[in-house]
């Protein structure tokens, strides 16, 4: 095996896709250069200063730490060149102009290092003519590595080969951005805006041709094709305007420049709402104004019977809530086919033109249909591909009703659906995925998966519908299960626990499952892992306690009932940290109050990029009382080695008291809830791989849990002087009189309550405030309407 290291990166072109690029890189610790041409006044790099300086502005943040904007490395294309020759990977992000891009390519080529990957981020131009001019020593080497945006959230990256591509690159490429940047690859062929663009407008065309056909705004569209559909929540048109008219329009064009003799060709006409929209300089988020405009606090739409914004809010009927709330595909595909409600007809429009794409232009932009459907849901924000959809709702009755449309002249295209639709491989099978791989029309069999070495860090890959592989939630041999966990095993020597409650929330069932792990942990295996099933597709680590589940019990008996299940938590959090074997949290998602509090007391954390950590309790009017409090003082104490412990706690304090969560993984560090030694993973799909590989690391070289401490608190000093800052923030109006109290309570349980500076305490004590305050606060007037506002609508109460 020979490693292909990525030791240094350069991007050309410091534009909003470059730049975002560069930012990820260095958050994955790869060292990169950004290039762009010299200003024309002021310092010669001043294009991509500025560029640097606008990473810090932008939302959502392309740095996980904004401070390592510092990090990225300037240069311009006049003085810098010979930087090029000690970059292992180059990747071109200039604007999509093939002559600009062409005559870029002179200009560096010359400084290309030889064993170098060169590689274009091109949203569709022909990866095969940009590749024209080159030697065929460089040609080897070159290909088209298409990011989406914004890159460092977006899963998804197309990997466009030309012929001349050499196969190891492509291998060597595909696992830098599966495992270093933590990217889900698709190849894909060299055709016109590649799959997912091609697919996905398509898509964005098909809906703006049926919503005109059928006479629904822009917005009741976008409520019918947003999360109900299991897309992204912004919908169509929102999307549009997030992407940029402008952008749109420009992805649209390549279709119709290139794509004349195509089936479909009629539908890549420009929507004339688009291109009036354009026309006026209404180019979606960045101008203020497209489909959408927003007027104060309220949200416009565009009218195009008027040509001017109107109130929107439009919504589905409830009829087709309800159909879309029908949990069997079959039930509810036909519902919509057979319906005659308006909204109905229009959903079933768009899913009758996407599976007629789909199956006649599968052949020509992918290797095979899983390809396809993982192009949709990373790069498109599906939660199911468009071949998953059509398979789980009866493949040879929708084939049937896709083709009685066409027939009927009611399709978007004339084109007849392939024959292998109907008959052999893919019809005895039921779809297009199944145990085998998934189909290919080309090669004319099912394909299995990539079998890179990358991929073996991912014990569970992506699944499919109609794979039938184990995922997360079966594989393995259980040791129990009930409705809050499961404790299992891959049949080694590791065990594994995984919550099952809704946002895996902590309740007494997952209490009494964390106890029963650790049991059977310590006497038969070399560690714990803590890692759920949906780590890798957008859940939770855990939002926190079950405040559902206390509210029986508080009802019934008060706070005394609650007092028991803190006291449990307090407890199993103990045992985490304190455990005869390695306990590791593999953290994805939110980690919030509970959920934060249960990874800081584990041997160690591995966490992907993407987690949103914090002691959010105040929300709830609470304080947090499983610990967290007390690890912040254990953690100041010992990092403030004799110094002044108040300096070391202040952060912690202020972290709890404005229930402040971090942005990334590389921020929660920052913000102590991890430690420097916690692994931070790019890829959510190794998570579980990591985590097991660290738990048996650290068996191996004799794991012994550190002794319990006793901790140096600063006492009444400490109160008093963070006290002084908390009166500024409510006599200035920036917390409200409950806040303030709030404050009071994590400040005096931070510095170990009302002793004197310096006095030591043990784990415990601090443990006893912690619970002490929470169920003082269980009883305030101000803290049960905080509960019951949360709990009614999901956002925090200000009161």
């Amino acid at each position: 095996m020979s490693n292909f290291i990525v030791k240094k990166v350069a991007v050309l072109g410091a534009g909003v896709m470059g730049a975002q690029i560069a930012a990820h890189c260095i958050n994955a610790k790869v060292p990169v250069v950004l290039f762009d041409l010299p200003a024309k006044e002021g310092p010669k790099n001043g294009i991509v200063q500025r560029a640097i300086e606008n990473l810090k502005k932008l939302s959502p943040a392309p740095l996980g730490n904004k401070d390592d904007a510092a990090l990225i490395q300037v240069a311009n294309y006049e003085d810098d060149l010979e930087v090029l020759k000690g970059c292992d990977l180059i990747i071109e992000a200039i604007a999509e102009r093939m002559d600009w891009k062409h005559d870029l390519y002179k200009k560096v080529s010359p400084f290309i290092a030889p064993n170098a990957i060169f590689a274009s981020n091109t949203s569709g131009l022909s990866i095969t003519s940009l590749s024209d001019g080159f030697s065929d020593e460089l040609k080897a080497r070159f290909c088209g590595v298409h990011f989406f945006n914004p890159p460092r959230y977006m899963h998804l990256v197309e990997l466009i080969p030309t012929v001349s591509t050499a196969p190891h690159i492509l291998d060597q490429l595909e696992s830098f951005l599966t495992t270093t940047l933590g990217k889900g690859v698709v190849r894909a062929f060299d055709t016109p805006n590649f799959v997912a663009n091609r697919v996905g407008v398509f898509g964005i065309l098909a809906t703006a041709i049926e919503a005109e056909k059928y006479g629904l705004s822009v917005d009741v569209v976008d409520d019918l094709t947003g999360a109900k559909l299991g897309r992204a929540k912004s919908g169509t048109f929102r999307t549009a305007d997030v992407v940029g008219l402008d952008t749109m329009g420009h992805v649209i064009k390549t279709m119709q420049d290139n794509l004349k003799e195509d089936p479909f060709f009629s539908s890549y006409a420009t929507p004339p709402l688009l291109a009036k929209l354009v026309e006026k300089g209404a180019l979606g988020q960045k101008s203020g104004a497209g489909f959408y405009k927003k007027v104060g606090k309220d949200i416009l739409r565009i009218d195009a019977a008027k040509g001017d914004y109107v109130p929107g809010g439009g919504k589905a009927d409830d009829i087709i809530v309800r159909i879309l709330k029908e949990k069997d595909p079959v039930k509810r595909m036909k519902a919509l086919h057979d319906s005659t409600n308006p909204q109905a007809q229009f959903l079933w429009a768009i899913f009758r033109d996407a599976f007629h794409y789909i199956a006649v232009h599968l052949e020509s932009v992918a290797d095979n249909a899983r390809d396809l459907d993982f192009a949709m849901r990373w790069g498109f924000g599906w939660s199911v591909g468009p071949f998953e959809t059509w398979q789980a709702a009866g493949w040879q009755q929708i084939a049937t009703w896709v083709k009685e449309d066409i027939d009927a002249g009611r399709a978007l295209s004339s084109a007849a659906l392939p024959a292998w639709v109907f008959e052999g491989a893919v019809a005895e099978n039921g779809g297009v995925h199944t145990a085998q791989g998934s189909w290919s029309p080309a090669k004319k069999t099912f394909v299995g998966r990539s079998t890179l070495p990358v991929y073996q860090r991912q014990a569970f890959r992506a699944t499919l519908t109609g794979e039938g592989v184990a995922d997360g939630k079966t594989a393995g041999t259980t040791f129990f299960e009930d409705d809050a966990v499961r404790i299992w095993h891959q049949n080694d020597d590791v065990l594994i626990l995984s919550f099952k409650t809704k946002m895996h929330v902590i309740g007494q069932g997952v209490i009494d499952g964390i106890n029963k792990a650790l049991d059977e942990a310590e006497k038969n295996f070399k560690g714990l892992v803590i890692w759920h099933a949906d780590a890798a597709e957008g859940g939770a680590f855990s939002a926190g306690a079950d405040l559902q589940s206390m509210l029986p019990l508080f009802m019934s008996g008060g706070v005394k009932a609650i007092e028991p299940v803190v006291h449990h938590l307090q407890q199993a959090h103990q045992r985490l940290k304190y455990a005869n074997v390695p306990v590791i949290a593999a953290v994805a998602g939110l980690a919030l109050g509970g959920g934060c509090e249960l990874l800081l007391h584990t041997a160690k954390r591995v966490v992907s990029i993407e987690s949103y950590i914090g002691l959010v309790e105040v929300g709830v009017g609470l304080i947090p009382a499983g610990g967290g409090l007390k690890e912040a003082a254990v953690r100041a104490a010992k990092e403030a080695r004799g110094n002044d412990i108040l300096q070391f706690l202040k952060d912690y304090m202020l972290a709890a008291a404005t229930a402040n969560v971090s942005k990334s993984a590389l921020e929660a560090r920052k913000l102590g809830y991890l430690k420097q030694d916690d692994v931070i993973v790019f890829n959510p799909y190794e998570l579980l791989h990591v985590a097991k590989v660290e738990a048996r690391a650290m068996f191996d070289s004799g794991y012994r849990p550190a002794l319990p401490p006793q901790v140096e608190v600063v006492g009444r000093y400490g109160v008093a002087t963070i006290m002084a800052q908390l009166v500024n923030m409510r006599d200035g109006g920036f917390i409200s009189a409950h806040d303030f109290k709030l404050g009071q309570m994590i400040a005096e349980i931070v510095s170990g309550g009302l002793v004197e500076a310096g006095s030591v305490v043990s784990e415990q004590w601090l443990l006893d405030l912690e619970r002490k305050a929470f169920m003082e606060l269980l009883n305030h007037p101000k803290t049960q309407e905080r509960i019951m506002g949360m709990m009614q609508t999901g956002k925090p109460v200000r009161n």
